[in-house]
């Protein structure tokens, strides 16, 4: 689908996004969407690149996932809704894409991975209170899971380890009791996320 940008050097552009993108069929997008290449465009006028946040859908059969990926924009839009379509897990903005695809190929399980950012963000807002904290998933290595808070400190990351263990506990605890209140509080009709604990707002 044709897309507008205006640039803020006063020319606007027009791009083509793609509506839907069969992972299987073209895995070369795994990486663009875990690198942050996925959606840039670049200004013929400036040559500034621009990452805006259009809808797409992601299919990946080989995972048996199909996902609706949302603008940041549409948060409110989506708390909002009345229905749920079958099948199909929800997420909200680019990161939070590239964060579930990294995931998912990975071999974890989302809801467990949300679970432990929970937890660490509560641990970090008790050290820094006045701090808007984000946390991402980054990857998984032999020190176990490996996640990166934004926000502490300006322009910096902080990087925190969550032993294999402790993720293999939360994923047993979520199997033998998916309806506990920490995991179902989680999830909002089609999209599990910690931002579902963190912007009570929203949710009215």
């Amino acid at each position: 689908m044709k897309q507008n940008i205006t640039c803020p050097c006063g020319r606007g552009f027009s791009v083509v996004a793609e509506e839907a993108i069969d992972l299987d069929a073209s895995p070369e997008y795994i990486g663009k969407i875990t690198d942050g290449s996925f959606m840039s465009f670049t200004c013929p006028g400036c040559g500034k690149t621009h990452k805006p946040e259009f809808p797409v859908r992601l299919l990946w059969p080989s995972q048996k996932i199909t996902l609706e990926v949302l603008p940041e924009l549409d948060r409110g839009e989506f708390y909002r809704r009345k229905t749920v379509e079958p099948g199909v897990e929800t997420v909200i903005g680019y990161p939070e894409l590239a964060d579930r695809i990294a995931v998912i190929r990975d071999g974890l399980e989302p809801a467990a991975i949300e679970t432990l950012k929970y937890y660490l963000l509560l641990k970090a807002e008790e050290n820094y209170p006045e701090q808007e904290i984000r946390i991402w998933y980054q990857g998984k290595n032999a020190g176990g899971v490996e996640f990166h808070l934004h926000g502490i400190k300006a322009g910096e990351v902080a990087i925190t380890r969550v032993p294999i263990s402790v993720y293999e506990k939360t994923l047993a605890d979520f199997r033998e009791r998916p309806g506990a209140e920490v995991f179902t509080s989680l999830r909002t009709r089609s999209y599990l996320s910690v931002q579902n604990m963190l912007r009570p707002e929203l949710l009215k």
